[in-house]
């Protein structure tokens, strides 16, 4: 069994440009968080954002997150800049919004490796444009001649993809899921994780819940937040259920019998359990070990 994925339930974006809520971040029991330079920073409050990013990001202060900068996007006077800051920073990697193609992940990897990033420094790309959308597959290095190695995953960004594709952002997100699912698809054949997109309108409990559940049930690892409001939703949406660990217990246990008595298969509850199931449900119980460990380090 591959190595299971560090809990990405809930990724925060926290505006990097205002100071409370960089401290608050430190308490928010989100999985990730994403210091953001782009959408929730005014243009000039660009410099201000980038330098406090940074220096929040050295301060090592928000425990074993995961710690993400957004950069700017390429074609943005911002982004060189942005990119230079965040290589040296420390930072588990950055954000790079409305990537179009592999060769401008590419170009953003080289601007990384000039500044002398640590091969550590991961970049996810953003799906949020139809272009970048169509493109996904070769994104995720999928059959591609020029792979990126510096790619931590993807991520959908539902809110500009909506504007672009002139369509309705209603929380079924029923004209976005080709999109939704293509990207899956792309990320599950590239072997990396992928990220769900926001929900924007934070008094539509029941819609945004209704989004977490469908965004796991589409395979995405988890959702990207704008509002602490929403972690514990994402959260436990994108976690195993104690009935699902359950079932995967004994599954493992059936499969271990199966196996001493010298049998291929076995049934549990009248249903034939085969390999593929077994996986299944180590990778559920090692998923819960990992957001237990992450739990008890942020609480």
């Amino acid at each position: 069994m591959a190595a299971p994925s560090r809990p990405r339930r809930s990724m925060l974006y926290m505006p990097a440009s205002n100071p409370r809520a960089l401290e608050k971040a430190k308490t928010i029991p989100a999985d990730g968080i994403i210091f953001d330079l782009e959408d929730a920073v005014a243009p000039d409050q660009k410099p201000v954002a980038r330098s406090a990013a940074v220096t929040a990001v050295k301060s090592k202060s928000y425990g074993k997150r995961e710690v993400l900068i957004r950069v700017n996007a390429l074609d943005t006077q911002w982004c060189a800049d942005d990119v230079a800051a965040a290589a040296t920073s420390g930072a588990d990697a950055i954000v790079l919004p409305k990537v179009n193609n592999a060769r401008e992940l590419q170009e953003v990897a080289k601007m990384l490796d000039r500044a002398a990033a640590p091969p550590t420094l991961l970049i996810w790309a953003m799906a949020e444009t139809p272009r970048g959308v169509l493109a996904a597959a070769e994104i995720a290095n999928v059959n591609t001649q020029l792979p990126t190695p510096r790619l931590a995953g993807l991520m959908v960004g539902t809110a500009d993809l909506a504007k672009d594709l002139r369509c309705s952002h209603p929380s079924d997100r029923a004209p976005m899921l080709y999109a939704l699912q293509h990207c899956v698809m792309a990320a599950r054949a590239g072997g990396v994780p992928i990220l769900d997109g926001v929900h924007v309108d934070l008094e539509d409990d029941a819609g945004f819940a209704a989004a977490c559940r469908q965004g796991r049930e589409l395979g995405f690892d988890g959702k990207t937040l704008i509002h602490p409001k929403q972690v514990a939703v994402a959260n436990a949406s994108f976690a195993p259920t104690p009935e699902e660990l359950e079932r995967a217990r004994r599954i493992v246990a059936a499969h271990r019998t199966a196996k001493a008595e010298g049998k291929g298969v076995t049934l549990l509850d009248g249903r034939l359990v085969e390999v593929l199931h077994v996986v299944e449900a180590e990778r559920l119980l090692a998923q819960a070990d990992l957001i237990a460990a992450l739990e008890q380090e942020t609480a």
